[in-house]
């Protein structure tokens, strides 16, 4: 039996087993064994292929890369247009972009990469159409836009399911486990904070599926059966994402007021709801990707100069000084010798920092090089 006839049994023994407080266990398994099977079925692939991915080849640029994710004819090509200067194809019928149309949108500083990929269609991540090499993109992007038309938002679980079984998760975080295998001792848990969604046997069942026998395992979290499994197999990705309503301009005020409210019934994160054409919300839509990607201006000062507030330096919430020397030259970081602050991570105005100093929006940098370079 192959990989798929053993993942379509799984699936079926699944449905068959009906889910209640006794079957968590067995279920949990069922799915830790599909997510394996459909590592090694990656992994088969690549090595028959003799790539590394069977992606789309897109060169990175700007501060961010962000992708359009959505079926046919929601409006993606046009949107990008409005969003940049790209000049993707737009057509009243389906399958429009046939490859990956990259734009740049500039805003507030920040040169953000916009990626419009073909639309995908039910069945992409099992290799319907160009679906896994469309899926892929999002794998190395900052952020995944899901666009949806207004009057479909229910697609919004095809492009989350389609996009899942390739191990791709949306906003979400890697569970916080650490796994450390030992070469005996069997399987000790340290749980930093109680386990209830999975029991202590259960996680050692799993650890027993990926073939590990002896290891210290710290939960910082109360994972579930299927975080755990992500953690094992090892080729899930965390992605950002923002759900895009487009073309609000057919519809009227009662029919958003009602989709909104049922979106918060099913505890969705609400939309972006914008009209590509009518160019509606389009600013909106700009400052929500601005802000899902978290981006601070660093304002840079040479020394005994003046500070350039015209085109800040654009970095990450959480960056250090370390990070803005790595991008604005590879050598910058041999030859820093010093930083100085002025601003909001600073105690006083030009306080002298290492690398590791942690920046804030709108802070002033200089740095001073080591004597002799």
């Amino acid at each position: 039996m192959g990989i798929p006839e053993k993942i379509k049994a799984i699936q079926d023994e699944m449905a068959r087993t009906q889910i209640n407080k006794a079957t968590e266990h067995h279920i949990g398994l069922l799915k830790a064994k599909i997510a394996k099977l459909k590592r090694e079925q990656e992994e088969n692939t690549i090595k028959k292929s003799g790539a590394k991915s069977d992606g789309f080849d897109v060169r990175r640029a700007g501060d961010a890369t962000v992708v359009f994710i959505g079926l046919p004819s929601v409006g993606k090509s046009t949107l990008l247009n409005k969003l940049t200067d790209a000049k993707s194809t737009v057509g009243a019928f389906q399958f429009t972009t046939l490859t990956v149309v990259p734009g740049m949108m500039e805003y507030r500083g920040a040169r953000i990469q916009m990626l419009d990929l073909p639309g995908i269609i039910k069945g992409a991540s099992s290799g319907k159409g160009l679906g896994k090499r469309i899926l892929s993109v999002a794998r190395t992007a900052d952020l995944v836009l899901l666009i949806l038309d207004v009057f479909q938002p229910h697609h919004e679980d095809v492009l989350i399911n389609e996009l899942g079984n390739i191990g791709i998760r949306l906003n979400q975080l890697p569970p916080n486990i650490t796994i450390e295998k030992a070469s005996m001792g069997g399987i000790a848990v340290a749980q930093q904070v109680k386990l209830t969604k999975i029991t202590e046997g259960h996680l050692k069942d799993i650890l027993h599926l990926y073939g590990v026998v002896s290891a210290r395992v710290v939960t910082r979290e109360d994972v579930t059966s299927e975080q755990l499994a992500d953690h094992m197999a090892g080729n899930v990705s965390y992605s950002k994402a923002i759900t895009v309503l487009n073309k609000i301009d057919l519809v009227d005020l009662e029919f958003r007021q009602d989709l909104r409210q049922r979106r918060a019934s099913e505890s969705r994160a609400p939309a972006v709801e914008v009209s590509a054409n009518a160019e509606v919300n389009i600013d909106a839509l700009k400052q929500q990707i601005y802000e899902k990607l978290r981006f601070i201006r660093i304002y840079m000062r040479p020394k005994g100069g003046p500070t350039d507030y015209d085109e800040p330096l654009i970095a990450r919430e959480g960056d250090s000084v370390e990070d803005v020397c790595n991008k604005i030259h590879r050598r910058m970081r041999r030859e820093f010798r010093y930083g100085m602050i002025w601003g909001k991570s600073a105690k006083f105005g030009g306080q002298r920092v290492g690398l590791g100093h942690i920046l804030q929006d709108e802070d002033v940098l200089t740095i001073i090089k080591a004597r002799g370079t």
